[in-house]
């Protein structure tokens, strides 16, 4: 019997985790220079594990204008996933130097396959699915950011 409620509690565990209501973390100024022009977006910066652990997952919206941003402190061809992920998301990833990379559109909510990099980067920017597109956001834009090393931010 004890057997069964420690299985059923951690298939519960699963379903309806304790972190569900998790606050969202403060947030700050980032901007996009594309052809279309600068764009403001507020970002929440989940700098620590258990942050970029659970990233934006049992968010049922977010915002135009609103993401989260996961800086790393080495650059490296870093991943993502959309486990316990509720809401398509682009996935902005960012070199060193504040340029992006690429830019995974619209990823598909819960699943849990590998979004990677693709190349060195030390930031990965999270919007709503179909902000990158309708920002006009491309490979070699720049986003502004202390945590990235342009040359207003050395």
């Amino acid at each position: 019997m004890a057997a069964l409620f420690c299985f059923v509690w951690v298939i519960a565990m699963q379903v309806y985790p304790t972190h569900l209501h998790a606050e969202p973390l403060a947030a700050e100024p980032l901007w996009l220079e594309t052809a279309s022009g600068k764009h403001k977006i507020d970002v929440e910066v989940a700098r620590t594990g258990p942050e970029k652990s659970r990233g934006l997952m049992f968010r049922t919206s977010l915002a135009q204008g609103k993401g989260m941003l996961f800086p790393y402190e080495k650059a490296a061809n870093h991943a993502m996933w959309m486990r316990n992920t509720y809401i398509p998301l682009d996935m902005v990833f960012i070199k060193p130097d504040g340029r992006v990379h690429r830019i995974e559109v619209k990823t598909e909510p819960f699943s849990e396959r590998i979004i990677s990099a693709g190349g060195l980067v030390t930031g990965v920017l999270e919007l709503a699915g179909g902000e990158a597109e309708r920002l006009g956001l491309k490979p070699g834009d720049l986003v502004r950011h202390g945590w990235f090393q342009t040359a207003e931010n050395k």
